[in-house]
């Protein structure tokens, strides 16, 4: 399986995330709402792994709808091994199992190695975090994208098993981060390039000396 690097998809997810409408709106300022009033349990991770509280939740609504009785990994129950992909985690007991459970995860998938968490960067590890198999079928993912405009067609309907009709009904990370940030003016990550963005062109270069002589005995 190809796995792009950052510096290559950054540019897409800029544009992307620029052009970006809501396409369930009710819906996702609902499940951003929820989500805020768990801010502080999100916000224990992130003190202690860097990584963006608003980048792990909604992670969490795609792995298990909010239910903290699962593991972030993969929404599996906290106190079983995990039977899906990531397959083999767990079991977690005790007060503090979600939190444990997500640590792992997060390490896991490297997100807690990351520095620098931009927007288009946090888009980038959401869709690692899933898989590339969306990207080699060139299809957006809809874990990023799902109730947007950017969404196609094309969906993982089991672990493995590719439906290049299905429709994912979940909404994606990118639609929940954009309600969060209408409801909690704190969030504010930084871009790659401002929005709408578009880099000025260098002006033309003076031939030097030596080529408006050879120019000048050139011309006829």
């Amino acid at each position: 399986m190809s796995i792009p690097k950052y510096s290559a998809r950054w540019p897409l997810y800029a544009k992307q995330w620029d052009r970006m409408a809501r396409t369930r709106m009710s819906s996702e300022i609902a499940v951003a709402k929820k989500i805020l009033k768990y801010k502080a349990r999100y916000q224990a991770i992130e003190k202690r792994t860097g990584v963006p509280w608003h980048f792990i939740a909604p992670i969490h609504y795609r792995e298990s709808d909010l239910d903290f009785t699962t593991q972030l990994a993969q929404g599996d129950p906290l106190g079983r091994v995990s039977t899906h992909v990531p397959r083999g985690q767990g079991p977690y007991y005790g007060p503090d199992a979600w939190e444990r459970a997500a640590l792992i995860a997060l390490e896991d998938t490297g997100a807690t190695k990351v520095k620098d968490w931009r927007l288009e960067k946090m888009i980038y590890h959401w869709e690692q975090y899933n898989g590339w198999g969306y990207y080699n079928h060139s299809v957006p993912s809809p874990y990023v994208w799902g109730g947007t405009t950017i969404q196609k067609p094309g969906k993982y309907v089991a672990d493995g098993k590719w439906s290049p009709t299905a429709v994912d009904q979940q909404l994606g990370c990118a639609a929940i981060l954009k309600s969060l940030m209408e409801l909690d003016p704190t969030i504010k990550p930084a871009r790659e390039t401002p929005a709408g963005y578009v880099a000025p062109q260098p002006p033309p270069e003076r031939p030097g000396l030596m080529a408006r002589i050879a120019g000048y005995f050139s011309r006829g």
